[in-house]
């Protein structure tokens, strides 16, 4: 950088001198108030003055002034209190003597920083955990100034925005600048203070962080502010997050509240415009929803009642399906019972045989079927040739005619000690009926 060197040591020399005659502090806000006057130290100088002694300012409007709102050139409220300066001979006196030390000093350390940025960036431009930062800032401020003090958001700028817009509330915005011989008094007397934090914790969202931590210096950057302790007033306006007040310098608990509740009260309509148009949107976004869902449920209804008739079409041809196939299964496995009956069947014992006995069965389709059996055969055997036969129905009694009686002729399964022909009382000529049963 050695070429540019003598432009940038002018520079520095131009700074170190106004920031000795206007009594500002912050380098940056010496640069910037030449550079909004091109460098001409005489016009900054005097506009500075002018501030001073209550003469209004374009670049900075006056406390007392009455905030006039305008939506073309976007400019913020700004309060700054300056430090009190040197009065009388003896302290221009102590001034001049310490301005070459201070000009040295100022130009090595500016020297120093400008090259140490080409050989370490600074590592406060990279933020990997920005809630850390802002936890970490809590944590070491309670513990120098107890916890007496505003609520701290805990969480990112990021997030203090979202929930300030979403909740349509202010956020303020204080960056803690460490090493400012202001911070501490400014800390303990006004930030801590029970009216201060009592009015604070009321009206809006307070979000702090140490410009030491990447995520405060990247607020820093993105605010610009010009001294410590500094305050941001940050509200909802044109649907955007937008800075509508600066506080910078000691300030003192009453003015403090004075203050935010000027810069409230100023953009009081801006807040209210905002609620009644975020109202409106959400009412026509009920309206809409609601007209939504009730057609939505109108369409539900619909296709549910299209889905009961499908279901109950689909399960009456199920069940219909279902009994056919029941049917075919039960008159298969009646057919093969049958068979399997007719099967297991002891042999007609012959005509002379003197132990058998004839009997004729009228079926209840007015068949008649002859067949001999022995005395000593069981009523369960005479039920098993029946039931083996293709016109007997499925369930069925055997009836003698006189005297009118049931036989107590039952499958095997069902009587396991059924009774002989012997026993029964049958002679050995007989007509037995075969009623049907299947219907009962």
């Amino acid at each position: 950088f050695a070429p540019s060197f003598p432009l940038f040591a002018n520079n520095v020399r131009f700074v170190l001198l106004i920031q000795d005659l206007t009594g500002l502090e912050s380098m940056d806000q010496c640069r910037r108030t030449l550079e909004q006057h091109n460098w001409n130290i005489e016009a900054a100088v005097q506009d500075r003055l002018n501030e001073q002694e209550g003469v209004p300012s374009v670049f900075n409007p006056p406390p007392t002034r009455p905030l006039q709102v305008n939506t073309t050139d976007h400019r913020v409220y700004s309060y700054i209190v300056s430090r009190p300066q040197p009065r009388g001979l003896l302290g221009w006196s102590y001034y001049l003597i310490i301005l070459p030390f201070r000009f040295t000093y100022y130009t090595l350390l500016d020297i120093f920083r400008f090259a140490l940025r080409f050989i370490r960036p600074d590592p406060r431009g990279r933020v990997t955990d920005p809630v850390g930062d802002v936890m970490s800032f809590i944590h070491s401020f309670e513990e120098k100034y107890g916890r007496s003090h505003p609520v701290f958001y805990q969480g990112t700028y990021s997030q203090a925005l979202n929930d300030a817009k979403r909740e349509l509330r202010y956020l303020l915005v204080y960056l803690h600048g460490e090493d400012h011989q202001d911070t501490d008094e400014f800390c303990r007397t006004t930030l801590c203070s029970e009216e201060a934090l009592t009015f604070i914790n009321t009206r809006m969202l307070f979000w702090a962080c140490s410009t030491s931590k990447p995520e405060g210096y990247r607020v820093s950057q993105a605010l610009r502010e010009n001294t410590y302790p500094f305050l941001a007033m940050i509200m909802l306006k044109d649907r955007k997050m937008t800075v509508v007040g600066r506080l910078e310098g000691l300030i003192q608990p009453e003015d403090l509240i004075n203050q935010l509740t000027f810069i409230m009260e100023a953009n009081q309509t801006y807040l209210m415009s905002e609620r009644l148009e975020r109202e409106e949107r959400n009412q026509t976004q009920v309206l809409r929803q609601q007209q939504d869902e009730a057609y939505l449920a109108s369409l539900r209804a619909d296709q549910e009642k299209d889905r009961k008739k499908r279901e109950e079409q689909e399960q009456k041809r199920q069940e219909e399906e279902n009994s056919i196939l029941a049917e075919e299964r039960r008159r298969r496995t009646l057919e093969e019972e049958k068979e399997r009956k007719s099967e297991c069947l002891p042999p007609e014992p012959p005509l002379d045989d003197p132990d058998s006995v004839k009997i004729v069965f009228k079926l209840p389709n007015d068949t008649r079927v002859e067949r001999r059996f022995l005395f000593s055969q069981s009523l369960a055997e005479i039920h098993d040739f029946l039931f083996s036969l293709k016109e007997t129905p499925e369930k069925f009694q055997i009836v003698t005619n006189f005297p009118r009686r049931v036989l107590p002729c039952l499958p095997m399964e069902e009587q396991p000690n059924p009774p002989t022909l012997r026993e029964a009382g049958l002679s050995r000529s007989e007509v037995l009926f075969v009623q049907d049963l299947t219907d009962d």
